[in-house]
Parts: structure tokens; C-alpha cells; sequence
């Protein structure tokens, strides 16, 4: 679920939360850095979750309407499409979801049902409810764009869910379009002939060991990367340098230097992206000046050795 990009964004902004809180201790920041990846997975786990829960409201109405008398037709016909959803029964029947939430010790919305009611309200008032209830076949491919329709139209740009989960951790914030980026991909694997498995928090067990060593290496090493950045600004007053370019440009460096395995040009891409998305519109025009003067001093230094062919 976590890609390298991803993992290098929660490196820095492990870094960046520290330096701010000049908290020199390795092993809080350790702490923070490992359970900023885990909540990131427990984020997957709510959202996962808040699909069952309305799924479970949907049936709970069904039933309701099937006791009426005089209900008509399509009172009764509505409902019991979005009841029996095959991708949504598919999760609420999951195993593997019911363990992950109760390896975790959680119960999500069990206590915030209002936000599965409101998000219930707005899918059957929704074009895409009318629509799926409008087609009289029922189907693998019809049950699923009816999810992700929901989801994508209604669920995730809830500002309403997002400032239940902001209250809920501050990091997920940043962490919602990634794993909403995750659930429709999860969503999409969901098969009707096939238990229902989770994804992993990474693809790699090595993903875990870089996101730690590339951490660590920046960290000891904070001193000399950032010596080297002031030496190519001279005239620059410190503050002119946004916080987070110092942080990406430490961290190209350690990738640069203590990475054999991993080429220049991608390192060097991986944060130009990265100062795109959470610096300011200048930065990473700056950050790939500093980085091509640096590497031309590395290269002349014989300071970059990298393992294999093309890894230049």
C-alpha cells in the first residue's frame, strides 16, 4: 500500500516534526516514524470498515421495508439491491478485515454512527443510487461501479468524514488521499468467487528497512548535510529557506551517499515530486539546483558509489 515515495514522505515529515519540536531523542522519533506508517494501515482499516457499517445499515432498512404491509414494489426493490451488494457483502463477510480490526483491539464507528447514517442518507438520495436501482439485472460489474461511485463521489470527499478523522489523528490528513487512492484499488480486486484479502502495508519487507535506514542515515548525519546546503547559500538568510527544502535536500543527499542500491536519477526525481506536492511553488526549482551542484562535488570527490550498471 506504501510506496518508496510514500515511505520517503513520512521520513520527512518525522524530521520536520522534530526539528520543530527540537526533540533530540532517536528513539521517540523512531517511535513516531513507525507509528506514523502503522496509522496509515489503521486509516485503511476505518474506511474499509465505514463501507460495512452503511452496508450493514442498507440491510438493517431492508428488513424494515420487507415488514411493511403496503409497501409498494419499488420500496421494496430499492433497498434490497444495495442490501445485496456482492462486492459489499463480499467485506462484511471478510475474515481477514475481522481479524485485522480485532488484532488491533478496534471498533470503528461503533460509537459514531451519525456518520454512517448522514453517509447512508447521501448515497440513496445520490444519481448513482438511482441508476444502480434502475437497472433490474443484477450483476458482479453493476454491484461494483455502484461502490466505487459511492465511494468516490460521495465517501471520500466527505468533509464531514475528514474532520472526524482529523480529530481522530492529526497525521491522517495526509495520509486520506493515499489510502483512498488504496481503497478503490482494493475495492476493484474484490472477487465474487475469492475470499477477500487485505493489502499489505507494504509491498516489500525491505520497504521498511529503507524507510528506517534512510531515516536513521539523515538523522546522524543531519550536521554535515545541512553544512553542505549552507555552504551553497552563503548570501541566503537562513529563513528564506523553506523548512521542508532543507528536509528534502538532507535527505536526497543520504540517498546519494549511503544508498548504493538506489540510482541518482531516481533519488533525485523521487524528491523533486515530493517538493511539489507539499512545498512551495519555487522549491523544487531550487532543491534540483542545489542538488546538481552537490552531485557534481560528490562525483568529482568520488563520494557516490553506486552498485550496479545504470545506477548513475
Amino acid at each position: 500500500m506504501l510506496t518508496r515515495r510514500q515511505l520517503r514522505i513520512k521520513v520527512m515529515q518525522t524530521i520536520f516534526y522534530f526539528q520543530r519540536q527540537q526533540n533530540d531523542d532517536l528513539r521517540d522519533r523512531e517511535k513516531f516514524l513507525n507509528q506514523s506508517m502503522t496509522q496509515t494501515y489503521v486509516l485503511f482499516l476505518y474506511m474499509s470498515q465505514l463501507l460495512v457499517k452503511i452496508h450493514e445499515l442498507a440491510v438493517e432498512r431492508q428488513k424494515n421495508v420487507a415488514k411493511k404491509l403496503l409497501a409498494s414494489e419499488e420500496e421494496r426493490t430499492a433497498p434490497a439491491f444495495f442490501a445485496e451488494n456482492i462486492v459489499l457483502n463480499k467485506l462484511r463477510e471478510s475474515q481477514a478485515l475481522v481479524d485485522a480490526l480485532e488484532q488491533r483491539k478496534l471498533d470503528p464507528w461503533e460509537l459514531d454512527s451519525k456518520y454512517v447514517s448522514n453517509l447512508y442518507e447521501k448515497i440513496i438520495a445520490s444519481p448513482a443510487y438511482v441508476m444502480y436501482t434502475s437497472v433490474p439485472e443484477s450483476s458482479y460489474k453493476k454491484d461494483l461501479k455502484f461502490v466505487i461511485d459511492i465511494y468516490q463521489d460521495i465517501i471520500a470527499p466527505s468533509d464531514e468524514i475528514l474532520d472526524y478523522l482529523e480529530d481522530k489523528n492529526i497525521t491522517w490528513v495526509d495520509d486520506y488521499p493515499l489510502v483512498n487512492t488504496a481503497m478503490l484499488m482494493f475495492l476493484r480486486r474484490i472477487k465474487a468467487s475469492k475470499d477477500v484479502k487485505l493489502p499489505e502495508l507494504v509491498k516489500e519487507t525491505d520497504d521498511i528497512k529503507f524507510t528506517m535506514e534512510l531515516f536513521r542515515k539523515t538523522v546522524l548525519n543531519q550536521d554535515e548535510l545541512l553544512e553542505r546546503l549552507e555552504k551553497r547559500t552563503p548570501n541566503w538568510d537562513k529563513e528564506r529557506i523553506a523548512p521542508i527544502d532543507k528536509v528534502l535536500i538532507i535527505m536526497a543527499q543520504s540517498e546519494f551517499l549511503y544508498f548504493p542500491s538506489i540510482p541518482v536519477k531516481v533519488s533525485l526525481n523521487e524528491y523533486l515530486e515530493i517538493a511539489k506536492d507539499y512545498s512551495t511553488p519555487k522549491s523544487s526549482t531550487f532543491i534540483n539546483g542545489i542538488l546538481d551542484s552537490l552531485l557534481k562535488d560528490f562525483e568529482k570527490n568520488d563520494q557516490i558509489n553506486k552498485i550496479g550498471r545504470g545506477l548513475m
